[in-house]
């Protein structure tokens, strides 16, 4: 029985190659047991006429399939799906019967609720995406991405892509971690003494799970990132909520039976405020002083554009009492979720433990692709031009923002890519971010960054990272309106 050419078509939303979408249809056909062994596919002449496309892509793509025991060639007689072609399970689905599980009872833990909010999925189809942490395609190197992933993909790399390191990591990435990367925010540590995450959020994960527990207090910043105050909720720890002020987190603050301090020197998250070198020493102090682990996020001290930054906290810890986490998500793209913690080799060991129990590794051929986007000096150039660009919004974003007549509530020394705003106190965010999406824009409510106890709803974030310079001004002004009319 021959195929009818009618039934193919292809889809104008699909990714890919035309080659490769062929491919898939068909493939997607053999395997959904519409198309059964034996049966005739179209010629090529005829497929391709009908999908208006060239022959030669047609022909590709049946040898390919051919090769992969889809189809097999049968001399002037065409292709045929072959008689080994995989093919669909063979099933008698049962009807569903009604639950008895008491899932509310059974399950000894909520993941659900908190504070961590959810960004639009089509954020890009805004005209006015204040959105933070988002990557910029016209900002990221795609060509030697590109170039360094097929590398790894190559024969040479086979056993980085391919083979199962349990609990260690990609050797190529930690030397460069080790050697380059941490060197520049003053940190010398040894390969035992790094660990590769997925991400800074799994990294925070890590800690926590390995540091807290019914008992113990862990001290953090308010206003602070929301998912780490999630992650604590579920350790049963005391929490203390500790309020920022233009220079951070003050040490003095800190009680004496805490256990575990969670800081944001570099670049406060998300009031944007930099820890003086004064304070830096004083919350070692205070930590030694109370025999307390400090875990010291570096968030974006790469985006430092306006002057170099500071050195990290890790650099002048002197007993070891600082954990480091680092991560490329942000600097590269938020999807490629690999980061990094740096501590004492004792800690680690634990935490390549820990880690190897839920995931093993991070995959090896993404940790290669770094590797060498790093070593070859892509991930550098790719910062010093994000950084250029950054500063050009920032500066229009600036001026758009005293036109207005809006209020920074703190203004970074050092660059990054958002600034921590403040409404007037009748303003609620929430609402105002609602209202604001039928003018094609986005901004970051703040109250979530807020304890419970200290929930302030007039605050807001806007991130500049993924609008262009020239759309800012009329953004800026459709949030200034949206504040103007609000109502108490």
């Amino acid at each position: 029985m021959a195929i009818s050419v009618e039934t193919f078509f292809l889809n104008p939303d699909a990714q890919g190659t035309l080659q490769a979408q062929i491919q898939e249809m068909i493939a997607a056909g053999i395997l959904s047991g519409r198309f059964r062994a034996e049966e005739k596919l179209p010629s090529s002449r005829k497929l391709a006429a009908h999908l208006g496309v060239s022959r030669i892509t047609v022909t590709l793509a049946y040898t390919e399939l051919v090769a992969n025991d889809y189809l097999t060639a049968r001399g002037r007689s065409g292709f045929f799906v072959s008689g080994t072609a995989p093919v669909p399970p063979s099933f008698s689905p049962t009807e569903k019967g009604q639950e008895t599980v008491d899932w509310a009872g059974t399950i000894t833990r909520q993941f659900t609720g908190g504070d961590t909010p959810r960004k639009p999925k089509d954020w890009r189809s805004y005209r006015y995406p204040f959105i933070y942490g988002q990557a910029d395609a016209t900002l990221f190197d795609h060509a030697n991405w590109r170039l360094c992933a097929l590398r790894a993909l190559g024969q040479k790399d086979f056993a980085a892509m391919t083979g199962d390191y349990f609990d260690q990591d990609d050797p190529l990435l930690i030397e460069y971690i080790a050697r380059h990367t941490l060197p520049r925010r003053g940190i010398i540590a040894r390969p035992e003494e790094i660990l590769i995450t997925l991400g800074a959020q799994n990294a925070l994960w890590i800690v926590v799970q390995l540091l807290l527990q019914q008992g113990r207090k862990a001290a953090i910043e308010d206003p602070s990132y929301y998912t780490l105050r999630d992650q604590l909720g579920h350790t049963g720890c005391a929490l203390d909520v500790i309020g920022v002020d233009s220079d951070g987190l003050p040490p003095e603050q800190i009680a004496a039976d805490t256990d575990v301090i969670f800081t944001t020197p570099s670049h406060q998250s998300p009031t944007t405020a930099t820890m003086p070198m004064a304070r830096r020493k004083a919350l070692l102090s205070r930590a030694k002083e109370i025999d307390a682990i400090v875990v010291e996020d570096d968030y974006e001290f790469e985006m430092s554009f306006r002057a170099p930054p500071s050195p990290a906290l890790k650099s002048i810890d002197s007993d070891g009492r600082v954990i480091y986490l680092g991560s490329f998500s942000k600097s590269l793209f938020p999807g490629l979720r690999l980061g990094y913690l740096v501590g004492s080799e004792p800690f680690i060991r634990q935490a390549r433990a820990l880690r190897a129990n839920v995931l093993r590794h991070p995959p090896g051929h993404i940790q290669r692709t770094v590797a060498y986007f790093l070593s070859l000096g892509h991930y550098d150039a790719q910062i010093r031009r994000m950084a250029r660009v950054l500063q050009e919004r920032r500066a229009v974003l600036e001026e758009a923002i005293s036109s207005h007549g809006l209020i920074p509530a703190n203004r970074s020394l050092y660059g990054g890519s958002s600034l921590w705003m403040q409404a007037p106190a009748h303003v609620d965010m929430g609402r105002a971010a609602e209202d604001l999406r039928a003018n094609s824009v986005i901004i970051e409510p703040g109250a979530p960054f807020f304890s419970t106890e200290t929930r302030r709803h007039n605050f807001y974030r806007l991130g500049y990272s993924s609008i262009a310079s020239e759309r800012i001004p009329q953004g800026v002004a459709h949030v200034a309106e949206a504040i103007r009319n609000a109502r108490p």
